[in-house]
């Protein structure tokens, strides 16, 4: 195992043992421990996948499939190509399911543990730091299929028992992990998103007692409020704590976007990157407390011409973090090939076999995050007329009225139907078969993008 020294927050940056500044540049496991539908393919939430996935193959074979995709999707191999790239960290998010079921609160699954434990020895052996990203909470804290949530409401920031599942949790992890180095940090909520503003504040000031009880020395990654953007709810820094915010360009994520160009009537450049990171990382460097952007990163389209432009907004975006120092990490490592470093090949066995369900999301655009809604205008639209003519001042929270009415109808009204029709696809598949299925995540039977890994790769040698 390579020896990974303490980080620490010195002022503005991050510092080893010896004071010697280090900047983590990495990226995301999105899709492992959480699931999340654009990144494996099923519609709606992981919950509604998994029970329906269960109900199809028999509990044999849905122990045979996610037994063999939780150690395939990422293992020794994985790490050891990231590190190649210059990467030095991985931010894992997981799923508080892992570590507790609903029926017994506060009882804690030693197998959840046990995941972590072998991937953090992955990343280690490779020289990778791991940051520990709690990215789905019981109750849902914040209002999307992300953090696992099949409605459209963040119920934890309502209920203090969420609250104190979360802190209990957190104390379990702390205290399991207190003395290793290679865990930079802890990532506690991933996108929070507190319709008040009033709750987020005093939950991270008694997070961040209750795990400083426990481990007085790893650095905390807190994000800001409204899915890492806002921070108007925090006052003086907590001692030892990054401030993490998310930097999603619109026109990486847009299906119409263009870079540089217009999006939506509105001019993208370089400059336009370079304030609205400004404008994300004002409370960073008014306290000066170090800059983490926690997710970032552009969907690829498979159009070469509208791809390249994505990689300079990639590179423009990695080149604006250098100048501020910024830490970061790419979302995401590995998926079906939105966004992946590395992703399946086209006609996989895993991704022949629900290729008809990924048509459907496609024409239905149940996936709001790299999908569309073109194919079911005729459904949204008289719906915001509706809206605009009953109710035009109606902007719910976090991002308005026509984004609620996305959510609505695209993420539950059609995504959740649709559950079912991904689990027949699965219909007489053997537990072998199963276990053969999940195997296709495993790095030797994915591809990698390359021009990704050389834009990392030359941006990484420059520093």
């Amino acid at each position: 195992m390579n020896y990974l020294p303490w980080i620490a927050v010195d002022g503005s940056c991050l510092v080893d043992g010896n004071g010697c500044e280090v900047t983590l540049a990495g990226v995301g496991l999105g899709g492992w421990m959480n699931m999340e539908n654009f990144i494996t393919g099923h519609p709606s939430t992981e919950s509604l996948h998994r029970q329906a996935l269960r109900r199809t193959l028999g509990e044999e074979g849905y122990t045979s499939f996610f037994d063999r995709f939780l150690t395939s999707f990422f293992g020794d191999a994985d790490a050891a190509y990231l590190a190649s790239l210059g990467l030095n960290a991985v931010r894992v998010p997981f799923n508080y399911r892992h570590f507790e079921d609903d029926a017994a609160p506060f009882v804690l699954k030693e197998t959840g543990f046990r995941l972590l434990d072998r991937v953090i020895g992955c990343c280690a052996d490779a020289g990778l730091y791991t940051i520990l990203d709690l990215h789905a909470v019981p109750g849902c804290q914040n209002q999307h299929w992300h953090s696992d949530n099949p409605t459209h409401q963040a119920l934890f920031w309502q209920h203090r028992h969420f609250q104190d599942r979360v802190v209990h949790l957190w104390e379990a992890i702390a205290d399991r992990y207190r003395g290793n180095p290679a865990v930079a940090g802890y990532n506690p909520v991933n996108e929070p998103a507190d319709p008040s503003g009033e709750v987020i504040g005093p939950f991270y000031q008694r997070l961040e007692r209750a795990i400083r009880s426990v481990d007085p020395r790893h650095v905390l990654f807190l994000d800001g409020n409204r899915y890492a953007t806002d921070f108007t709810a925090f006052g003086e820094p907590l001692p030892n704590t990054v401030y993490a915010t998310h930097d999603y360009a619109l026109p990486g994520i847009a299906a119409d976007g263009v870079y540089p160009g217009r999006v939506r009537e509105e001019l993208f450049d370089r400059s336009t990157l370079q304030r609205s990171f400004a404008r994300r990382t004002e409370y960073m460097r008014r306290t000066g407390t170090p800059i983490w952007i926690g997710e970032f990163g552009p969907i690829y389209t498979g159009d070469q011409r509208r791809d390249e432009q994505r990689y300079q907004l990639l590179r423009d975006q990695l080149a604006i973090y250098r100048a501020s120092a910024a830490n970061w990490s790419l979302w995401t490592y590995k998926d079906l090939g939105l966004q992946g470093l590395v992703y399946q090949p086209a006609g996989s066995p895993y991704l022949t076999r629900i290729a008809p369900v990924l048509e459907a999301k496609r024409r239905l655009g149940t996936d709001s995050w790299g999908g569309s809604d073109q194919g079911i205008r005729d459904i949204c639209d008289p719906i915001e007329r509706l809206f605009d003519r009953e109710f035009p001042d109606y902007q719910p929270y976090p991002w308005g009225r026509q984004a609620w009415v996305s959510l609505l109808v695209r993420d539950i009204l059609l995504g959740q139907p649709l559950v079912e029709r991904f689990a027949r696809c699965f219909e007489e598949v053997s537990p072998q078969e199963a276990a053969e299925l999940a195997e296709c995540f495993s790095f030797d039977r994915c591809v990698r993008r390359r021009p990704v890994a050389h834009l990392l790769r030359e941006h990484l040698h420059q520093g």
